[in-house]
C-alpha cells in the first residue's frame, strides 16, 4: 500500500528523496539522449540543457546521499520513490512542449530549462507546505533543508534560463 510523503519517517524521506534526483537525473538524460539524436542545432542545444540538468541532479543525489550517511551510516530503508503516493518533482515533456512550431519566441532551449524550472518550483511548493504542516521537529527540519536544496536548484535553473534569454535575445545568425 503507497503512502503519503507526509507520512514518512526522516529516515525514509530522506530515503526518498535520493531516489527522486537520482530519477530525475535519469530522465534529464533520455531527454537529452532524445534531443541529440536529431543532429541539427536547436536540438543539440536542447539537448545539452538537459545533460547540465541531469548533471545537476546527479550533484543534488550525493549530496543528499552524504547527509543521508551523516545521520543514519548504513542503517537500511526499504522505502523507494514506488512506495509513495505523492509525484515530487517529475520532468514533464507535455504537448509537444519542445516540438512545437509556435514557441511564442522562446528558444528550445529556453523551453527545457522552463520544463525542469516547473518540476523544481512544484518540487519546492511540495516540500514548504510539508515543512509549514509537519508537527515532528525532526522532519519539520528535514523538508526545511529541501525547501533549501530546491531553492538552490531554482536560482540554478533561473540563471540557466536568464542566460538562455540573454542569448535569444542578442544578434540572430543567418
Amino acid at each position: 500500500m503507497k503512502r503519503d510523503f507526509a507520512s514518512l519517517t526522516a529516515q525514509e524521506a530522506l530515503h526518498v528523496a535520493i531516489f527522486v534526483e537520482e530519477r530525475n537525473a535519469e530522465v534529464y538524460h533520455r531527454f537529452a539522449e532524445l534531443f541529440s539524436g536529431f543532429h541539427d542545432t536547436e536540438s543539440l542545444e536542447v539537448a545539452t540543457a538537459f545533460w547540465d540538468m541531469a548533471a545537476e541532479e546527479r550533484s543534488h543525489g550525493t549530496l543528499l546521499q552524504a547527509r543521508y550517511f551523516e545521520r543514519y551510516g548504513t542503517s537500511p530503508c526499504s522505502m523507494t520513490e514506488e512506495d509513495v503516493a505523492d509525484f515530487i518533482e517529475v520532468p514533464r515533456l507535455e504537448g509537444g512542449d519542445l516540438f512545437e512550431t509556435e514557441t511564442g519566441g522562446r528558444s528550445p532551449r529556453e523551453l527545457a530549462l522552463e520544463i525542469a524550472a516547473t518540476a523544481e518550483n512544484n518540487a519546492l511548493l511540495f516540500y514548504k507546505r510539508l515543512a509549514e504542516t509537519s508537527v515532528e521537529t525532526e522532519l519539520r527540519d528535514l523538508y526545511r533543508e529541501f525547501v533549501e536544496f530546491e531553492s538552490n536548484h531554482s536560482s540554478w535553473l533561473d540563471h540557466k534560463l536568464a542566460e538562455a534569454r540573454q542569448m535569444q535575445g542578442g544578434p540572430k545568425k543567418g
